[in-house]
């Protein structure tokens, strides 16, 4: 319970809030620790030319294949914008919504459901409406760097301000006029600009990542003789009812031509196998009982393409899987080397990763594990670049079940999924250009973990202690 004078409480305070969420004792105690910093501070609005909420009434099938770069929430990943997934507009309608448009250096800010804030590591992008998009005035660069200003919003100190100011019943909500009273300490040039380093540094890792997981790409495809092939597409066909029967299945999109055109092609080049003869284990996980301890949790968020995410948003849960026998449990425990599937989702349905940390975690019950026997010849890392590529994503396009309401993938049917069994001298370069990537990504992470600590240290003891533990890393 926290208690206030009426001052206190009107203090700062225009709109009259009195909820706990606004009075908890972490949001008064860092907002009196900010307060006291010798260096003073300053507030986002005061530093911003540009603080506006993002493209508002922007429809998903107006999304385009190229043009500009379109942010949303789920971009806005550890002070990065993480565009694995990123979507785009035209370009006309960038033009349009120019009030918003941003370039490298600027910030994006999460507006709805929880507080998150990214540095614009792309040449130009535009916002959703979820969001707030911020530029900083030539006044505001003076005083402080992007860099440094998104370090301090993902430190615990940044999100419990944020978090302060959102506010709501159903949806919680971040207003403009609530987003520019956030402070920011004015810390000296010189830590700021350790902190700018570590993110340059990041951004460079990540696109280092990036290109090796073109790389790897292109490595497969172009041993399939896949990178310009453009499948068939008739306008009709026919299949014997036969062919009907013995697949379980009448929907005539799941005997188009495409599919059969695409294992010809992949059969030119060596050995085509069943992937339910090469797994000793394919099964979904349960919907776990979540606890505030135990193992992490992976859902199909996590499950990125090639990258299985684990960090702040993963919830936990117990390894006894409710009341499962300890074997079953042990079955359905996630294991390095496993392979992760998402089963559902519209755009995440088909997206896999090996899993390569050492650290056990729990799939939901939209996540399937595969385990690939020892002896089949396939390389984990190898086998999930494959499977998200067009060979595994075309065959999620003829194996899913289900309208637009819900649609799923199996465990049955992706055991049907054919794998080409490259030869171990072409697993292997896939291989290292995968794990390359991933020992980029992870230094990636690494050097914004960095920058957040030391700015938290600046805030805790002092900025020498934090320059020197920036220095000493």
């Amino acid at each position: 319970m926290t208690e206030l004078s009426i001052s206190d409480v009107l203090n700062e305070n225009d709109k009259f809030r009195i909820d706990s969420g606004y009075f908890s004792k972490d949001a008064i105690r860092t907002e009196q620790l900010i307060d006291s910093l010798p260096c003073g501070f300053t507030t986002l609005g005061k530093v911003s030319s540009c603080f506006r909420k993002g493209i508002f009434d922007i429809k998903a099938d107006t999304y385009t294949e190229t043009g500009v770069p379109f942010v949303r929430i789920s971009n806005l990943r550890s002070g990065l914008i993480d565009d694995s997934e990123i979507v785009h507009i035209s370009e006309d309608v960038h033009a349009a919504e120019n009030k918003t448009a941003l370039k490298f250096g600027d910030l994006v800010l999460s507006k709805t459901a929880y507080p998150a804030a990214s540095f614009v590591n792309l040449p130009r992008c535009n916002v959703s409406q979820d969001t707030i998009a911020v530029r900083l005035s030539s006044s505001g660069q003076q005083k402080i760097n992007t860099a440094y200003l998104t370090a301090f919003l993902n430190t615990r100190y940044g999100l419990v301000l944020l978090d302060r100011q959102f506010q709501g019943n159903v949806q919680m909500h971040l207003s403009l006029s609530d987003g520019e009273k956030i402070k920011i300490p004015l810390f000296s040039d010189a830590l700021q600009n350790k902190v700018y380093e570590c993110f340059i540094g990041s951004f460079q890792n990540a696109k280092e990542s990036s290109a090796l997981l073109v790389a790897a790409s292109n490595t497969l495809l172009g041993a399939l003789n896949l990178n310009d092939w453009a499948p068939p597409e008739p306008l009709s066909y026919t299949r014997p009812a036969s062919e009907a029967f013995v697949a379980g299945r009448i929907d005539a999109e799941h005997f188009r031509p495409k599919f059969d055109a695409l294992l010809e092609k992949m059969k030119k080049h060596g050995e085509i196998v069943r992937l339910g003869d090469c797994v000793h284990f394919c099964e979904r996980g349960r919907q776990p009982q979540y606890a505030n301890e135990g193992l992490p949790v992976i859902n199909s968020r996590h499950v990125r393409a090639n990258n299985v995410v684990i960090d702040e948003d993963n919830r936990f849960a117990k390894e006894e899987l409710s009341q499962l026998k300890l074997s079953e449990a042990d079955r359905l425990t996630i294991k390095q080397g496993d392979i992760l599937i998402n089963g559902t989702g519209v755009g995440t349905m088909g997206r896999c990763a090996a899993y390569l940390r050492k650290e056990r975690a729990l799939p939901d019950n939209h996540v399937t594990i595969l385990r690939i026997n020892p002896m089949a010849g396939l390389d984990p890392v190898f086998l999930s670049l494959q499977l998200n590529s067009i060979v595994g994503q075309m065959q999620v396009e003829q194996y899913f079940k289900g309208s637009s309401g819900q649609i799923e993938l199996y465990p049955s049917e992706i055991k049907e999924f054919r794998i080409w069994v490259a030869q171990p001298k072409i697993q292997q370069q896939i291989k290292s250009l995968l794990d390359n990537a991933h020992l980029a990504r992870k230094e990636a992470e690494t050097l914004l973990e960095q920058a957040k600590r030391a700015v938290e240290i600046a805030i805790e003891e002092s900025e020498a202690a934090a320059i020197k533990y920036l220095k000493e890393i």
